[in-house]
């Protein structure tokens, strides 16, 4: 193969891989957005959460029977992985995803999709205290700046709509800090086994506490579903979890964790957008100034470690 070949094969590369991690934040970023749609259907936060992953599993169940059967790195499965896969499941997917759920009935889309776009901070701090990795000055500077965006989104929202919003943020928060857990502790069992297998596996894990949990909660006897509910249902698990969390994969195999971290960046200003135009969120001008500066301080920590 000539180096014109090569080249154009690179730089097709790339080009796909920045479109699947454009498309694929964007296709995130409706998440809030279909749950905020399916509160507006009376559905609560236990009922998304369990009727998410009650649909998601056979998706991931068909997956994984595919990636068993083509994947080498599938003989490296063994009890002591798949135990402690099944553990991070539920601290990345299941207990992340309730916080989330509990968080967002009680503040909007734009203030959620922010405080969970602080974790890589989270990840930093972690990684400093539990396992030696550098925590620079700059780093430091940019979660202050982050932070401080983010207290004045919540100042803006606690005036507009109440006294939730501390707890509301707190949930958030608590589900980016189990996330954050779930991202450092998954590090080596992605290495092992590769993203797409590892990914299947922790779903399925977390679709089955997330079964378990129906069970216990709610009663499904009680439970009304209206026609356009299912439809936000079956949207919000096609269309911003299944599809969206092989997408990212892909982008990070074709041009890396750093540039993909970079592009997800947009993720903020989507579901920002979005917030405002379907869901009628207020979008004031010291929002705005809030949202430049949690920006401004994930992109300063992302370019760090690019």
């Amino acid at each position: 193969m000539n180096t014109t070949n090569l080249t154009y094969l690179t730089n097709k590369n790339l080009l796909i891989g920045f479109f699947l991690a454009i498309f694929g934040t964007l296709l995130f970023s409706l998440k809030s957005i279909f749950i905020k749609f399916l509160y507006q259907q009376g559905l609560d936060a236990n009922a998304v959460l369990v009727l998410r992953m009650t649909l998601a599993l056979p998706i991931y169940l068909m997956i994984l029977i595919w990636l068993l059967r083509y994947e080498k790195k599938s003989s490296s499965l063994n009890f002591a992985t798949l135990r402690s896969i099944f553990l991070l499941g539920f601290l990345g997917y299941y207990l992340a995803s309730l916080l989330d759920l509990m968080g967002l009935e009680l503040i909007s889309a734009q203030l959620e999709r922010l405080s969970l776009f602080t974790y890589p901070f989270m990840v930093a701090v972690i990684g400093y205290f539990l396992f030696n990795e550098g925590l620079t000055r700059r780093l430091v500077l940019a979660l202050i700046i982050t932070y401080s965006g983010l207290f004045v989104v919540m100042g803006q929202e606690l005036q507009l709509t109440g006294n939730n919003v501390v707890q509301g943020v707190s949930l958030v928060l608590a589900s980016a800090l189990s996330f954050a857990f779930y991202v450092l502790l998954s590090r080596s069992f992605i290495k092992q086994l590769g993203s797409r297998l590892f990914t299947s596996i922790a779903m399925i894990a977390s679709s089955i506490f997330g079964l378990i949990h129906g069970i216990v909660i709610i009663d499904f006897a009680q439970l009304t579903i209206t026609n356009s509910a299912w439809l936000w249902l079956i949207m919000l698990v096609i269309f911003s979890t299944v599809i969206p969390s092989f997408m990212m994969t892909e982008a990070i195999h074709r041009i890396g964790p750093a540039q993909t971290g970079i592009v997800g960046m947009l993720g903020p200003i989507f579901t920002i957008g979005l917030a405002v135009y379907l869901l009628g969120e207020p979008f004031t001008f010291m929002i705005a100034i809030g949202v430049l500066l949690v920006i401004v301080g994930v992109m300063s920590l992302m370019l760090n470690k690019r």
